[in-house]
């Protein structure tokens, strides 16, 4: 197994308030300690259950800045961050060569901060400006270039600016940093992403319970809907 930058996340609940935000989410309610034991670690859930405010407040605790990127980026176009972050103590093995923040709906402050330093650009992502690009296309050139090995990552729902294919190249830059010494925490409801077989599935629905691919509802509406739209529909529309 490659070492692991992050193998435990502990919440401690010294003067929190189990009915205020953050604390009175599902994700969080039992919530409190975690191990991390693999190289891709999937936080799996619901609209709603927790997975961007959990791993934003992993991202933050670790000193990466709190809209993406790395943890040299200092930039600030709105503060809504919960104040998680304060109370998760970060169990850490090692140095990681560069740590990166990828959250899918800041993703165009990144890139503005990306092209505010000029020279940058061209050395470190590819030699294009990433707003001359696609939503997807910068998502996927930003990895290309800027994720290395025995890096530390962390993926707010990358998928949502990746079309199927994409997310399929995407899970293979996964895979092959994975076999290079780097990690990554992602927090995802994307069929393609989750079916990595090297990689756990955390289930935030279920008190983080590890739960196999083909056990997630993802997984099944997919299929059911996949095998049979039509018939789908008409149990959607009520016909």
């Amino acid at each position: 197994m490659n070492q692991l930058f992050v193998n435990r996340i502990k919440l401690n609940r010294a003067d929190t308030d189990p009915c205020r935000y953050p604390f009175n989410i599902e994700c969080l309610r039992d919530f409190n300690e975690l191990e991390i034991n693999t190289p891709v670690t999937f936080f799996y859930g619901e609209n709603g259950v927790g997975k961007s405010t959990l791993i934003e407040a992993v991202a933050i605790a670790l000193g990466i800045n709190p809209e993406g990127g790395s943890d040299n980026m200092r930039f600030s176009s709105y503060d809504d961050y919960s104040d998680l972050y304060r109370h998760l103590i970060i169990g850490r093995f090692g140095l990681p060569r560069t740590k990166f923040f990828l959250r899918a709906e800041s993703f165009y402050n990144v890139a503005t901060d990306i092209s505010n330093n000029g020279d940058l650009i061209y050395t470190t992502y590819g030699g294009e400006d990433l707003h001359a690009c696609s939503h997807g296309e910068s998502f996927l050139k930003l990895v290309e270039h800027r994720f290395w090995d025995h890096g530390l990552y962390l993926l707010d729902e990358p998928e949502s600016a990746l079309s199927p294919q994409r997310q399929m190249t995407l899970l293979c830059y996964i895979h092959e940093l994975a076999q290079k010494g780097s990690q990554f925490l992602i927090a995802t409801h994307s069929p393609i992403l989750l079916s990595y077989k090297y990689g756990k599935i955390l289930d935030l629905n279920h008190q983080m319970q590890e739960i196999r691919y083909e056990d997630t509802d993802v997984y099944r509406i997919y299929f059911d809907f996949l095998n049979n739209p039509y018939g789908m529909q008409k149990v959607l529309f009520d016909e």
